[in-house]
């Protein structure tokens, strides 16, 4: 819930929030959704190549996908973005004949809702009355009991929260989704990251055009949008997309670097499990936080949850190089694989792969 914690509200906490909103928040799921819609069409070529029939082995793994991601928002974690992936993959899937053109339209399309949707509710609609402050605070207080509760006090609270998390992904986080998958579709059909160098002119304009208005975006939203303001949150969503995309051609130049390239082998384990990764930070989340493990909800300051969210990150790269040497894909890929594929995937690696 978008509501600032009273019992933490020094200048440090304060800065800590704002940095946090204005170059994390509302940023990387988009990069996640654009490869959800890259890795599409490989798969579809990959397929191609093979002989295979695409479609139902495809909606087989959204089946699956949103199976995951119902068990993890209702016994893991609060919200889930694989059951959002699961319902607009399939709207994916519906489009994968479309021509390049016809998905730009469309993802500008979903945009350009965003812009009409919510410019019109900032210039029509009173909302002061749903972010008043005192029961925004409430209403946190009584979450964070219940997440300190039992484990059926917490699978309550998930349940709960469900109405107010799906009205978000219709109203915000859904449109936006699809658009990067569309986008990232029409990127893997032109090989845009196929042959990078790390020297292409266009990436370092990503960056000179998407940080500037990504940070001034990002920093209108930190000051304004982040407890619910409409226009802050507006301007968020319509310059998040620069920023994604300045984060992504910065990472490529990097890995692509002879000074960099040691990033690239570090975080590529953790890249190959990242289903597995994202079940674990749910795993990890419900055991620091709510009842059923240490029960720290409402005491862990914005900078200590900053920390706690590095910690995890670091600890499962580790864990998915360690894995990796051992396993040929993560425990969460090699059950989406086996529904996938209707074939059970080997479990241990082949000795000398």
């Amino acid at each position: 819930m978008n509501v600032t914690d009273p019992a933490y509200d020094s200048w440090l906490d304060d800065a800590v929030r704002w940095l946090n909103s204005t170059f994390f928040g509302m940023k990387f799921y988009l990069l996640f959704s654009f490869m959800f819609g890259y890795s599409f069409i490989l798969q579809t070529q990959a397929a191609a190549r093979a002989g295979a029939a695409f479609k139902p082995r495809m909606a087989r793994r959204l089946l699956g996908l949103f199976a995951l991601g119902a068990v993890n928002m209702v016994f893991l974690i609060s919200g889930d973005i694989l059951t959002v992936y699961a319902l607009l993959g399939a709207i994916l899937l519906a489009m994968r004949g479309v021509r390049d053109r016809t998905a730009l339209i469309v993802a500008a399309s979903l945009y350009g809702y965003l812009l009409l949707s919510m410019g019109s509710s900032i210039l029509f609609l009173d909302t002061s009355s749903y972010f008043d402050h005192a029961s925004q605070v409430a209403a946190a207080q009584e979450s964070a009991a219940n997440l300190a509760g039992g484990f059926g006090s917490v699978v309550h609270e998930h349940i709960a929260i469900l109405p107010l998390y799906s009205l978000s992904q219709l109203t915000m986080q859904g449109p936006t989704t699809l658009a990067m998958f569309l986008l990232g579709m029409v990127a893997a059909r032109r090989g845009v990251l196929v042959g990078l160098t790390g020297r292409e002119s266009w990436l370092r304009i990503v960056q000179l055009v998407g940080f500037p208005v990504g940070i001034v975006g990002g920093a209108v939203y930190a000051s304004i949008g982040a407890n619910g303001n409409t226009l802050g949150v507006l301007v968020s969503a319509m310059t998040a997309p620069f920023l994604a995309a300045a984060y992504a051609a910065t990472l490529i130049r990097i890995v692509h670097s002879v000074r960099g390239r040691w990033l690239g082998s570090t975080l590529a384990p953790a890249g190959r499990m990242a289903l597995s990764n994202y079940l674990g930070q749910s795993v990890a989340t419900l055991l620091i936080f709510t009842g059923v493990g240490f029960g720290l909800v409402g005491q862990v300051s914005p900078l200590e949850m900053m920390l706690f969210a590095f910690a995890i990150f670091a600890g499962q790269v580790v864990i998915s190089r360690w894995w990796l040497e051992r396993h040929g894909h993560g425990p969460a890929e090699w059950l989406l694989r086996w529904f996938t594929n209707a074939e059970r995937p080997a479990w241990r690696k082949r000795v000398g792969c």
